[in-house]
Parts: structure tokens; sequence; C-alpha cells
């Protein structure tokens, strides 16, 4: 079981991690550590721990701590879990503790495009999305609703900063996920997943654009959905490169939806139902 530290000062520098680290410094790396993350609550961090994600020290509201026993049973005792006061948490972390918890975790080993489209049939490509909140979203959705991998542009946000990771419910550790390399977006990383028999899907508000239903798009094997930045969507470039240009269609004068939501319609028509249409054959056969 991790091992029990009461701290009394929140300048002590064991809680840097939580709090005081910026995003880019907690990616770097401290020294040999190789980069670390924070998971909030107790539901993300045990699903960090099922994914087999590290734990480095657990941070953990003193009135949530014997609810947060089962997990700190899982790590092993040289592993502190340093204790404050309730009314010093939200001070150190200038944020309301998402049920008492907090765990600093070693990043896992970065993947390579190609290493997380081995095997795959749906794939998620996303360019230059930089709200964390709509990564951890969308990797959410592609978790619960049939993708297989994601492949992120060089300048989308860091799935593993905190925020990300809270709101993905830690679907950010169940999905293999890669980020290109900078000289090879969009083209090269298109190029790849076409020669590996993907067809590429932009959602997009563009002329010619097909509806998400239609037949040309069912009848797609291997399919990569991409999906563009908050304000610009697709790059011109990204776009030129995909094999075709899909819409959601929309009532009562809504041009389109929010990443979160859109992403959710796609991913049901295009990844998730062809999974239910197949078992639903096999069972009338």
């Amino acid at each position: 079981m991790a091992r029990i530290v009461r701290l009394t000062s929140l300048s002590d520098n064991r809680l840097d991690v939580f709090a005081r680290l910026t995003n880019n410094q907690m990616r770097g790396g401290l020294a040999s550590e190789g980069g670390m993350l924070v998971a909030e609550s107790r539901m993300v961090v045990e699903v960090a721990l099922d994914e087999g994600v590290e734990p480095l020290a657990f941070l953990v509201d003193e009135r949530d701590l014997e609810s947060s026993s089962e997990v700190l049973v899982r790590a092993d005792d040289d592993v502190p879990a340093y204790v404050l006061p309730h009314d010093q948490i939200e001070l150190l972390t200038g944020f309301r503790l998402t049920r008492g918890l907090l765990c600093a975790m070693r990043r896992p080993r970065p993947l390579a495009v190609g290493e997380v489209l081995e095997g795959a049939r749906h794939v998620v490509v996303v360019e230059d999305l930089v709200d964390v909140s709509n990564v951890g979203a969308l990797f959410r959705n592609a978790a619960a609703l049939g993708a297989e991998a994601v492949v992120l542009s060089p300048r989308c946000a860091d799935p593993l900063s905190r925020r990300s990771v809270r709101v993905s419910m830690g679907c950010v550790f169940k999905l293999p996920w890669a980020r290109a390399e900078r000289g090879d977006w969009p083209g090269a990383t298109l190029s790849a997943l076409r020669e590996r028999g993907f067809s590429t899907i932009a959602l997009a508000l563009e002329p010619g654009a097909v509806a998400l239903d239609d037949p040309a798009l069912l009848a797609a094997g291997r399919r990569a959905l991409l999906f563009g930045s908050e304000g610009y969507g697709l790059s011109r470039a990204a776009l030129d490169s995909c094999d075709h240009t899909a819409i959601i269609p929309m009532a009562r004068g809504v041009d389109s939806l929010n990443v979160a939501a859109s992403s959710a319609v796609a991913f049901w028509q295009l990844f998730s139902r062809e999974g239910a249409l197949i078992i639903s054959a096999r069972v009338a056969f």
C-alpha cells in the first residue's frame, strides 16, 4: 500500500508536481523520469492503473483518505501518499478537487503512428485541436464508439494534460494514440493511412461534401475520420489530401456541431453502428 505522509506546509516541494509545474515541464520529464502526468479522481486513477500506468505519488484530501484506500492499496509501499487537510487542498491546486484524489504518474512511452495503426480498422485523426477539454471529450467518444486508434497533428493539445485526462474519464489510456512528426503532417501521414488501406474522410463544411450516411462512405472498409480545430476546422492541405468530405445533415439553419458532439455522431454512424449491424446480421443468420 502507498505510504501515508501527512504534510503541514503547502510550500513543501514534494507537492510541486500537483500544482506548480507547467504542462511543458511535466511533458519534458523531471531529469531521468521520462515525463509525468496527473490523474484526477478515484475513477480515473483506477482506469490508469488498470491500463498499466505507473503511479509515482498521490495527493489525498484528508476527509477522503478512507474512501481512497482501495486505490492506495494498489501501489507499492515506496509510493508516497501525501495527505493535506481539506481546506488546504484547493489553496494548493487552485481548483476544486474531484473526489479528493490526485495521482502523479509516469507518462506512458510515446508511440509512433505506424504502431497505433497496426491492426486497426477505425482510426481518428485530429488536426490542431487546442482545447484540452475537447481533446478529452473526443477520446472518450472514440473509446466508447468503436475507434481503435487516434493520430494527432503536431500542434494538437496534450491528451495527457490533467484536464484532458479527467474529461476523457481515463479513456486517453484505453486507446493507443500517436502524434505525427512535424515534417510528415499532413501529406505523409495521410499517405501512410491510404497505404494501409484506409479511406480518409474529412468532417468539414465543404462544397461537394456528402451526408454521413452516404453509401460511398458506408462501403469503405478501413476508415480514418478527420476532425479539425475549434476555429477554422481542417487546413486546406489536409482537406485536399482526403478521399471524401462528409457533413452531418442539420435542421433549423444550424450549420455545425462542436467537435465533441459531431465526433460522437460520426463515430456512431461509421464505426460503432457498423459493428452493431454485423452482430445483427450474424444473429439473424
